[in-house]
């Protein structure tokens, strides 16, 4: 019986008949012959229809198959140096499953609007098919990386009573007969999680409701997010600095093709090893006002600023140390200056600008309770969060990584819309 097989595994299979599954993403004929382009989802292949050898009908029938339709091809597998993945099938026989109506997508200039509108067939398009596999291979060096160093995976809830990131962009929802929100972050929970297991990771979609239109911000994103027991502010720097490291090399160790097929200028991302440049933030002001941006101490960063930091260096450079009143309400004061909080980002080259936030949480219960007061957030909600500080409570610090700014930056895109298969932007929820 002949074996139905996957474009990525042909080179197995020289010289053997097999039978590929697939769409055609294009074609074109020479007299006597008809070359199809067909993939698979894992790779395409040039197949060869020979009138000769397969019949009038079915040469008949190849010659009416359109953009995406779907097709079962058998034939022996031949390798040939010019042809893409250097083999093509000799075809046998032809079946068509499904003649595709006109493809709206077709090998001309299109609006990105139109593009978004008809996501789930640009999906198909060979670009997204290398933006979508480097993605994986992110996720999955994340994974790798933490488990191979003792990390816990654990799961945090998506519904929350509360705030993690600020009450202003929380998206609200009907729990029953209470009100729940959205989570921002899986952080506090892992905050407890990490008391119990010593270090872990969460990872999963988190929601913002920023009504931002800049090319960075999604409403909903993925974040991968450690948090170590007994570890500090340097230790979370030193952690960033391996954990982008690794990524970055595992892209370019396994995902070659599909950065050529963006064109992506790989001698940028070789660059990316540490060490890691750390820029105190009251350093990184005075670069922005040397270089003309009017910031004073005390802002925060805007996508701007980020951008003309990131644009200084040539890997990751790491901003810490922020003003404590421009931060969230649980970082921890540096005991030497206690009007800075002692807390990291980690900025992308080449002006992607932020893609990790974190740092050290505030271990003490008096503090914490006190800085809640203080933001006016509801003491009966963050009664869980407090018992950390009751039971046990060490210095611990984590930090949080946005998977589809890491994936803009990996792959030089130009906008977060592409590095997720259906993004959700402001007013776009559709399809």
């Amino acid at each position: 019986m002949t074996p139905v097989v996957y474009v990525q595994d042909i080179a197995r299979y020289a010289g053997q008949d097999v039978t590929i599954r697939g769409w055609l993403r294009n074609k074109r004929s020479s007299g006597k012959l008809h070359f199809l382009i067909v993939r698979d989802g894992t790779g395409d292949l040039q197949a060869v229809v020979s009138k000769a050898v397969v019949g009038e009908e079915s040469f008949a029938q190849s010659a009416t198959l359109t953009q995406e339709s779907s097709i079962l091809l058998t034939g022996t597998v031949k390798q040939d140096a010019r042809a893409q993945g250097g083999f093509e099938l000799d075809v046998k026989h032809l079946e068509s499953v499904h003649i595709a109506e006109p493809f709206p997508i077709q090998p001309k200039e299109h609006s990105v609007g139109f593009l978004m509108e008809h996501r789930h067939l640009w999906l198909r398009s060979s670009r997204q098919h290398a933006v979508l596999r480097i993605r994986h291979e992110i996720v999955r060096a994340c994974r790798n990386f933490f488990d191979d160093r003792g990390f816990l995976l654990v799961d945090t809830p998506i519904f929350t009573p509360n705030a993690c990131e600020g009450t202003t962009t929380l998206f609200q929802t009907d729990y029953f007969d209470e009100k729940a929100y959205l989570t921002q972050s899986g952080q506090l929970y892992s905050e407890a999680t990490a008391a119990a297991f010593g270090k872990v990771y969460c990872f999963g979609p988190t929601f913002r409701a920023e009504k931002s239109k800049t090319r960075r911000h999604l409403m909903e994103f993925w974040m991968v997010e450690p948090e170590v027991a007994f570890a500090e502010l340097s230790d979370m720097m030193n952690l960033a600095e391996e954990f982008l490291s690794f990524i970055v090399e595992r892209v370019l160790e396994n995902r070659r093709n599909e950065l050529a097929v963006l064109e992506r200028d790989i001698t940028k991302l070789e660059q990316v090893k540490a060490p890691f440049p750390r820029v105190p933030y009251t350093d990184a002001v005075a670069l922005l006002q040397k270089k003309g941006n009017p910031i004073q101490f005390g802002d925060d960063f805007g996508g701007d600023e980020e951008t003309l930091l990131s644009k200084e260096f040539d890997r990751p450079a790491i901003v810490h140390l922020y003003p404590a009143p421009i931060k969230a309400f649980y970082m921890q004061n540096d005991p030497q200056q206690p009007d800075l909080a002692l807390c990291m980002d980690v900025l992308a080259p080449e002006g992607y600008g932020e893609i990790i936030g974190g740092g050290q949480r505030i271990h003490e219960y008096e503090k914490l309770l006190a800085r809640i007061q203080e933001h006016k957030l509801p003491e009966e909600a963050f009664q869980w969060y407090l018992d950390l500080r009751r039971y046990g409570s060490v210095p611990h610090a984590g930090f949080g990584m946005g998977i589809e700014r890491a994936v803009a930056w990996i792959c030089g895109l130009d906008h977060v819309r592409e590095t997720i298969a259906f993004p959700r932007m402001l007013y776009k929820l559709y399809p």
